[in-house]
């Protein structure tokens, strides 16, 4: 094969996923999922977001309007840029009506494998041959999740971050039988979003899970040990490293039920390092989950509705 040969090949993949990615389906509307159905639509592309749970579905689209009227507000967007993104996203509970015209179909559903691999089951008997599926799964293996597939080969990691309009990582996972193809069309699909990637082997806990838990996991036992409290801890990482969020105003920013669903599972396959704190387990167990029950390591004033 010529040089000439080896630098078309690329440009070519990378011109086809530009052209096929304009049909997403996104299954879960969600937190998650909602950020990612804004921010495909803002791109341009036509947006399918379905739920099993109708008032799910609406707490996802007045996501969606608060998210772009913050937009608006701040002139990054002007009042018919936001209809125009409204109007291309469509809602509706069965994703397997959707799946057919899917260029792209995206998965947030809950961490749960027996979930993830009923969707992809399904999905993946009724989307078109060139359908990519990704997953926005944080640590479940994306080898295991793309078995369930007609074609493990489509099937790639797709890790976003919260909140998706604002973040601008994408995490790009590759599972053990995902293509060189399916891998670019990825890339291509993340730069189409504006967002910068990064591509990881298919690893319990990938890159970013990994790092984010183990900090907060340490933060929660300094807490146990009443080395500082919450707040200083989160002030001392701001302030000290430069991060935008303390790691325990993260947690209640995920859930700590998430937190501790990720760490459980990174516990059984990497080791102890990766085992919960007690404090953990007794917070999500008396129901303070973060943000969303209004109480975690700090107290809300009310529970978000969105």
């Amino acid at each position: 094969m010529s040089a000439g040969t080896d630098d078309a090949a690329p440009r070519d993949v990378e011109a086809l996923a530009m052209s096929e990615t304009q049909r997403v389906l996104v299954v879960g509307s969600g937190t998650m999922g909602a950020g990612i159905a804004q921010v495909c639509a803002q791109a341009g592309m036509e947006v399918a977001m379905t739920d099993v749970s109708t008032s799910g579905l609406e707490r996802g689209l007045q996501g969606i309007h608060r998210s772009l009227a913050k937009l608006v507000e701040k002139g990054k967007l002007d009042a018919a840029g936001r209809d125009a993104v409204l109007a291309r996203i469509a809602t509706g509970p069965d994703a397997g009506a959707h799946a057919a015209n899917a260029d792209l179909i995206v998965e947030a559903i809950p961490e749960k494998m027996e979930l993830k691999l009923a969707l992809f089951r399904e999905l993946s008997a009724k989307a078109p041959s060139h359908a990519l599926f990704g997953t926005n799964t944080s640590s479940l293996s994306v080898t295991e999740i793309a078995g369930a597939s007609v074609d493990p080969a489509r099937v790639v990691g797709l890790h976003f971050f919260n909140p998706v309009p604002v973040m601008e990582l994408l995490e790009v996972v590759r599972g053990l039988a995902t293509s060189d193809a399916t891998i670019a069309r990825a890339l291509a699909f993340a730069g189409a979003i504006g967002k910068k990637a990064i591509v990881v082997k298919d690893f319990p806990g990938f890159a970013t899970s990994r790092l984010g838990v183990m900090l907060g996991c340490e933060a929660m036992r300094m807490v146990e040990q009443g080395v500082a409290s919450p707040a200083d801890i989160d002030t001392a990482m701001k302030l000290g490293y430069r991060h935008p969020m303390g790691p325990l105003e993260l947690t209640d920013l995920v859930g700590l039920d998430v937190r501790l669903s990720i760490l459980e599972h990174l516990h059984r396959e990497l080791g102890e390092q990766f085992r919960p704190p007690a404090l953990l387990r007794q917070m999500v167990r008396a129901g303070h989950l973060g943000r969303k029950t209004g109480r975690g390591f700090y107290v809300y004033d009310a529970a978000p509705k969105g």
